[in-house]
């Protein structure tokens, strides 16, 4: 079954690389969070050190991995990204850290998923750059302390309740919430990547393509290239009517919602006669994986207001009946 990420292109990371911003003056939006890593920044490249750890936290695509690559290129320094999923053993861990060069900028990307573990070997390597491995096992055993590199790491996630305590309590550079974006943002992104991308795109097409953008960059980024491809297909130029054509075959609406967006909306109103409803329910009735539901489905219904989350359960508001209708 396939969920309203997946309706987008799989070559999702290579767009990402070829439209992402290198310069600090190039990422639109987020305002206060990029003003606050530049203090960060500039007060570390004055003392002749690295920044403290950061953590960026808020919805896929909305450019935290975006912000960790400006954060290396204004500190001139190497950038390993990994994902909280590769690192399974501690070893792997061991390994990475290993292995930095010195004045590296560390990215784990979906840090939450990191085991409690993996956690634990983290926190001396963050508080004082070392890290401890056991060699041996039973009364044998005997604990080596090896000294690491400095480095910075910047972790990403989308569900940062998962993260432990301690764990973000080791993020002294701070611990920074990207949110959706406003559609003028949006726009100046597209005009930007449409740009870059050698399109002619006038303002009625940058403004659909806004409206359809589900608030977030990447999903921008994504159905510009496909209008793109649309248009070349057909020999058409970019206008309004070709990029309303082309969203209909791509099942989105004017809101950005797709087919399984609706199924959710609909089997909320037909089935559970608009709420409450529990997510485990909702789910098993439109089968899905909870978590699919909750990260991926729910963020940007909430922000259209078709539903509400309560303690009893998910509810279809007025505005979200009136969009069925």
């Amino acid at each position: 079954m396939s969920t309203p990420s997946e309706a987008l292109p799989a070559l999702l990371k290579s767009l990402d690389s070829a439209l992402r911003p290198a310069h600090w003056d190039d990422y639109v939006g987020q305002k206060q969070v990029k003003a606050n890593v530049r203090v960060a920044i500039d007060a570390a490249k004055k003392r002749g050190g690295m920044p403290e750890h950061i953590l960026f936290y808020g919805p896929p695509g909305v450019g935290k991995t975006t912000l960790a690559h400006l954060v290396a290129a204004t500190l001139g320094s190497p950038l390993k990204s990994t994902s909280g999923v590769a690192i399974e053993r501690s070893g792997d861990l061991a390994a990475i850290l290993t292995n930095l060069e010195p004045n590296t900028v560390l990215f784990i990307d979906e840090i939450h998923r990191l085991s409690r573990k993996i956690e634990e070997l983290l926190y001396p390597a963050l508080e004082s750059g070392h890290l401890d491995i056991i060699l041996g096992k039973g009364p044998s055993a005997r604990t080596v302390e090896l000294a690491l590199p400095p480095f910075t790491l910047v972790g990403a996630t989308t569900r940062v309740a998962e993260l432990s305590g301690p764990l973000r309590s080791r993020f002294g550079g701070g611990t920074y919430q990207l949110d959706f974006y406003n559609e003028d943002d949006l726009k100046d992104i597209i005009r930007r990547s449409a740009l870059l991308l050698g399109l002619k795109a006038p303002d009625e097409v940058v403004d659909r393509i806004a409206a359809r953008s589900r608030a977030t960059p990447r999903v921008a980024n994504a159905l510009l290239k496909r209008i793109r491809d649309f248009s070349e297909v057909h020999e058409r130029a970019l206008s309004a009517k070709l990029c309303d054509e082309a969203c209909e075959l791509f099942g989105i609406d004017a809101y950005g919602l797709t087919k399984d967006d609706r199924r959710y909306l609909e089997t909320l109103l037909k089935s559970f006669r608009g709420g409450p409803a529990g997510v485990h329910a909702l789910a098993a009735a439109i089968h899905e994986d909870p978590d699919t539901v909750e990260y991926i489905y729910e963020p940007y219904l909430l922000r259209l207001g078709f539903i509400e989350r309560s303690p009893r359960g998910r509810i279809l508001t007025s505005e979200g009946r009136a969009f069925l209708q």
